[in-house]
């Protein structure tokens, strides 16, 4: 048995011991009255389930600039330079690029990603060897994998046939891609194809939906009434949904009591939804996002993901959660407290609900014990400061460290001292942060 000592837990007074047991988690109890090896010492900081990943594409990460770079920004342009990058792909191209970000992951303290991976590709590369890396994986990082025809169902020749290949290999989730295909028709008929081939199979479902600035897309309503009648109430996903953006408020009044009702699953991406969207905008220019603050006072999970790291829609990225959940605090307006809390959860709790993780995730007894110690306060704290975790435990092994690096500064008519971006009136005795971690 091993002990992380001294975590502070959210709604807890003081401090507390969390026990391990083999790759669960023990008793939860007060500080000084855990059992066994000390796994970590947390000294104070804040002691969170792991961060999830509901949306990267962890194929094509690494790629920006090759073969060239995607000058005008657009979605559009970015799917053309994937399909020239796309030919050139090998085994180990895809294995060493995504075992890379997969690093980067469990360094910041994800633990959970779901990877879309284009499968329109009649030799399956990516595919195949995505399905290597989750295995590789395994022991540290849960990864799913969502079968994405990136080039249409309809529109991409053989790409029904694709996509049943995909899940009879083993993916987890399938894809879609309604709005990219050649006319509506196709797109509701390509959402019917997906749902059909999730359910023969007993997968997921994670569909790129209305991905454009088009007031005219409305797939996401579609896709919400399949899965309200179907069998994926609760088990299905509309990721990006960034035409809601454009829509009219009578309609979007709608939408929330259609999707509300569904029972389905939204992914915001704000990093590249941000950059992709309003391309083709003057001024005023779009912001390109779904409806977040709307869709969760409607009762709709919504969860933040980076979509892409480093690629040819979006050049830039570390994986970092915090970083993905401050850009979409600012995008989407939630800067009240409570907002910035529910912001922190969808990067964690809100994300595992899409995932479907159900009692594969929490910290609780008899849960794996995975978990990640950030050296804050409050999630509010951890996402202002953009703090790194001090520690990551995947299934009762610490893989990750981060030692405390506080700037020292040297300031006229003062004494050097450490610079960590706590105020100092959360400093004093009985003030908010008064116990924050000594390694903050």
């Amino acid at each position: 048995m091993t002990v992380v000592r001294n975590a502070r837990l959210d709604g807890r007074d003081g401090l507390h011991d969390i026990e391990v047991e083999g790759d669960r988690f023990g008793r939860i109890v007060p500080a000084g009255q855990g059992r066994g090896d000390v796994l970590a010492d947390a000294d104070g900081a804040l002691a969170r389930p792991p961060f999830v990943e509901p949306h990267v594409h962890l194929d094509t990460t690494l790629t920006a600039g090759e073969p060239r770079w995607n000058a005008s920004g657009s979605l559009w342009e970015g799917i053309a330079v994937w399909s020239e990058r796309k030919r050139a792909l090998t085994r180990d191209d895809v294995v060493e690029r995504a075992s890379e970000v997969l690093r980067w992951y469990a360094a910041n303290g994800v633990l959970h990603v779901r990877s879309h991976v284009d499968v329109t590709d009649p030799g399956l590369v990516a595919l195949d060897a995505m399905l290597e890396v989750r295995e590789r994986v395994r022991d540290v990082i849960g990864l799913q994998l969502v079968a994405f025809p990136q080039e249409g169902i309809l529109s991409f020749d053989g790409g029904e046939e694709l996509l049943e290949e995909a899940a009879r290999r083993g993916v987890d989730a399938i894809g879609a891609i309604p709005h990219f295909e050649d006319t509506r028709e196709d797109g509701v008929r390509s959402l019917e194809i997906a749902f059909g081939i999730a359910e023969r199979h007993g997968l997921l479902l994670d569909a790129h939906c209305d991905e454009i600035d088009d007031e005219q897309s409305r797939f996401v309503e579609v896709l919400a009434t399949l899965a309200r009648r179907g069998g994926l109430r609760g088990r299905a996903t509309a990721s990006h949904t960034t035409a809601m953006g454009s829509y009219n408020g009578a309609y979007s009044y709608k939408l929330q009591r259609i999707l509300a009702r569904s029972g389905i699953n939204l992914v915001c991406n704000p990093l590249a939804n941000l950059c992709l969207q309003g391309r083709f905008d003057g001024y005023p220019k779009r912001r390109g996002l779904t409806q977040v603050k709307e869709m969760l006072g409607a009762g709709v999970n919504v969860a933040f993901g980076h979509d892409d790291v480093m690629d040819p829609w979006f050049p830039l990225g570390t994986a970092s959660p915090l970083q993905v959940a401050l850009a979409g605090i600012a995008a989407a307006q939630l800067t009240g407290a409570a907002e910035i809390d529910e912001a922190f959860a969808m990067v964690g709790e809100r994300a595992a609900r899409v995932l479907d993780l159900g009692d594969r995730y929490g910290l609780a007894e008899g849960r794996p014990a995975s978990l990640v110690l950030l050296p804050a306060a409050s999630p509010f704290d951890a996402v202002r400061r953009q703090v790194r975790p001090s520690h990551v435990v995947a299934h009762g092994r610490l893989v990750a460290e981060t030692p405390a690096a506080p700037t020292r500064l040297t300031w006229p008519g003062r004494a050097p001292e450490e610079i960590d971006f706590v105020r100092s009136r959360d400093r004093r005795p009985g003030g908010p942060a008064a116990d924050a971690p000594r390694n903050a």
